[in-house]
């Protein structure tokens, strides 16, 4: 097929590159301008226009998709569907409508559960048990349109978003593929969403990211896993923050919430509101990610020391 193609981070370059190894002609990719990223903030192209540029793909990098002449630039490609993939910029009704079937949409979760920017994360916060990959016809409102293929996946104790999102980038990139076969072949029911069942996933904010040692241990342990790599769980303790990357909901002796009930080679043993956590990488400011082991080497906490609680 002809196909428009917009994305912008590495979950979308998974499904352009699977798009290519099927045969079909990407004819376009946009994707979101060149910005400042990492330490230095140097200005830093995606991971979709870096993929783009190795297979010598024709490429825009419009700040809006409501400038003048674009509408008329895609419609004159004359594609079959345009799939997008975490690109960034809302579509304009002018927009969805150019390809001849469509918009497709590769989201990161079981619509109508989890519409909205941080679909993985927030799976992950609530404990969902699994999630999974929608293929899902664009309309004009948030995660919306109609269903046209769903893939589940169970989500592993042990997965952060970064793990997480490296299996729904590779599920992904099969279930586009699979779609648009379907989609040549007419074998497409699409279904509608159920309004009722809709939730909501914003945008992470770095200060959901301070810990609360007033939740119970699991739930503060499915924030640590959620925010790796980004923002990244942390607190503070003698007035120094803290990075917490892994952890294991442990039972251990009683304390108030934030104290240091133990120390050892395994981990600091944290009291929370109910239970404790065992924290087991953690890290300093400036510093690499280190086992605890290791961090008590350089920095010793003892028990009754305490990790501040938010003030919220």
């Amino acid at each position: 097929m002809k196909i428009i193609f917009a994305g912008t981070p590495a979950f979308a370059a998974r499904a352009l590159e699977a798009l290519l190894e099927a045969g079909h002609e990407v004819a376009l990719v946009l994707t979101q301008p060149d910005r400042p990223a990492g330490r230095g903030m140097q200005t830093t192209a995606s991971t979709v226009k870096m993929l783009a540029q190795q297979y010598e793909l024709a490429l825009l990098q419009p700040h809006s998709l409501k400038q003048a002449g674009l509408d008329t630039r895609l419609a004159a490609i004359g594609a079959d569907v345009m799939v997008v993939a975490a690109y960034g910029l809302i579509l304009p009704t002018a927009i969805l409508s150019i390809p001849r079937l469509g918009c497709l949409n590769i989201h990161a979760s079981l619509l109508p559960r989890w519409r909205g920017a941080a679909p993985i994360q927030r799976a992950i916060l609530a404990g969902d048990r699994e999630t999974g990959i929608t293929i899902m016809q664009m309309d004009q409102g948030l995660d919306t349109g109609a269903m046209l293929l769903q893939r589940n996946i169970p989500i592993a104790q042990d997965d952060t978003a970064q793990t997480l999102h490296d299996k729904l980038a590779l599920m992904g990139a099969h279930c586009i593929v699979e779609a648009l076969t379907f989609l040549q072949q007419g074998r497409f029911a699409a279904t509608a969403q159920d309004e009722t069942a809709a939730s909501y996933a914003p945008k992470l904010k770095k200060t959901e990211a301070e810990i609360d040692w007033r939740l119970d241990a699991e739930q503060i342990n499915r924030a640590v896993r959620a925010f790796n790599p980004h923002p990244g769980a942390h607190s503070r303790i003698r007035g120094v923050p803290l990075k917490i990357w892994q952890a294991e909901v442990t039972a251990s002796a009683a304390g108030s919430p934030g104290e240091v009930v133990a120390t050892g080679r395994e981990g600091v043993t944290v009291a929370c509101g109910n239970s404790t956590l065992l924290l087991k990488i953690i890290q300093k400011p400036g510093g690499k990610k280190m086992s605890a082991g290791e961090f008590l080497a350089g920095y010793p906490l003892q028990p009754g020391d305490c990790f501040e609680c938010r003030n919220d």
